[in-house]
């Protein structure tokens, strides 16, 4: 037992017991550990920027998608992509599609997506339709700020075309 004086000027000496340092470590570690648990419960619920499920099929997948970047590239076409904000808290998206001659691609699907670049659980499709040929029209509902769009334009199933663009909507 361990006496301690707390320089109080009464003379009293208050005693260090086993049972009171047991105490006061048990609080200790328990306030760690209680710590610790809301740390977690807040980094594993607001985490959403998940990139990739696995890095190894990601890996395997890399020389396809040279290859198609390879082939891409050998079509010369040109894609652009208008952004306007709507009213609603929406955007809209027009895409046009031209071959390397300057003509409006023709046979093609779009598909599209806004991907948020911090949660993947923010991501949005955008729901395209042709308008005429080469031309794809959609809206998607997005708040303001940073965001990838990704457009995909293919023929019979067969992905021809892939870009993925940082974009601002205000």
């Amino acid at each position: 037992m361990m006496k301690f004086d707390s320089g109080g000027g009464n003379g009293r000496a208050k005693e260090v017991t086993g049972r009171t340092v047991f105490v006061c470590l048990v609080a200790f570690f328990g306030v760690v550990a209680a710590v610790n648990g809301v740390m977690i419960r807040v980094a594993v619920s607001t985490f959403g920027g998940l990139e990739t499920e696995s890095s190894y099929q990601a890996g395997l997948a890399f020389a396809r998608e040279a290859a198609q970047a390879r082939a891409q590239d050998d079509l010369h076409w040109r894609v652009d992509a208008a952004v306007a904000p709507l009213r609603d808290g929406a955007a809209r998206f027009v895409i046009d599609a031209r071959d390397a001659g300057g003509r409006p691609l023709r046979g093609l699907a779009a598909a599209a997506r806004l991907i948020h670049p911090a949660d993947a659980r923010d991501d949005r499709p955008i729901l395209l339709e042709e308008t005429q040929p080469g031309e794809f029209r959609g809206a998607a509902a997005a708040s303001a700020g940073q965001w990838d769009l990704v457009l995909e334009l293919s023929r019979d199933g067969v992905r021809l075309f892939r870009s993925k663009n940082r974009i601002a909507l205000k």
